[in-house]
């Protein structure tokens, strides 16, 4: 599947959507835990469909 650059979420976006502090994404990257992300030069993005189905197996694992 092919995503345009526009298309992707920003750390904000993410921590946003998921109500969390951005600091708490960073930690989980760090930790190899939270929603798949990809490093963009010095940049975190995130694709919108692959945060909504980490959240989604989140919530059937709780």
């Amino acid at each position: 599947m092919t995503v345009r650059i526009e298309e992707l979420w920003t750390v904000d976006d993410v921590a946003d959507y998921l109500r969390v502090p951005v600091k708490t994404l960073y930690q989980w990257k760090w930790r190899g835990a939270g929603p798949p992300v990809c490093k963009i030069g010095r940049h975190l993005r995130y694709d919108p469909a692959k945060v909504r189905a980490w959240f989604a197996e989140q919530i059937e694992a709780a």
